[in-house]
């Protein structure tokens, strides 16, 4: 299956997770590299500043492991890619890859990407179109644009989405006036 989900440039994941309907959950998860250079690894893809990448440093395909601890419902990936930047070290075409661990792997989704510059955003849903429920998932990296060998990734974020309260539907607080109170102290 092939998918493109691009957004605009400058379309931040954090957006979404203003409007409260998603949260990001990498942190729960380990996180896991095929292969990495000194210096360019987890902590570089996970640490919120695009001018920092992961750069692999071995044969195709480069592979990004990440396990969680129980099951968990997964919603998006997004992925941020600048081609402007990387050339031929900016994946071409990606598989994303889901199961319980490392022997049970199918895929859901393969990407296509012609000169992405930006965020883009990975629906990771079953047949139904429901958020899939998973322990791993795993992106490969299948080719680079211009046919480099290794390759960037600046940086990726897993989301969830956020659960009804049981205890009632409250409106969602989403100004930053309303957001400072919507805990219960």
């Amino acid at each position: 299956m092939t998918t493109t989900n691009k957004t605009p440039p400058g379309a931040d994941p954090k957006q979404l997770e203003r409007t409260g309907t998603v949260r990001e959950i990498g942190s729960q998860a380990v996180w896991s590299l095929s292969s990495c250079k000194p210096g360019f690894g987890v902590d570089q893809l996970r640490d919120d500043n695009l001018e920092t990448y992961w750069q692999s440093d071995g044969s195709q395909p480069h592979l990004v492991n990440i396990q969680f601890r129980r099951k968990t419902t997964v919603k998006t990936l997004c992925i941020y890619a600048d081609y402007k930047s990387d050339e031929s070290y900016t994946p071409s075409k990606i598989s994303v890859r889901v199961g319980n661990n490392f022997h049970n792997l199918q895929e859901i989704r393969q990407l296509e990407l012609v000169e992405p510059s930006g965020w883009i955003h990975v629906p990771l849903t079953d047949t139904h179109k429901k958020p899939i429920r998973t322990f791993m998932i795993q992106i490969a990296v299948l080719a680079n644009h211009q046919n480099g060998r290794d390759t960037h990734m600046r940086q990726i974020k897993v989301y969830t989405p956020v659960e009804e309260s049981s205890i009632g539907k409250f409106p969602r607080c989403t100004t930053i006036d309303f957001m400072m109170y919507r805990s219960v102290r």
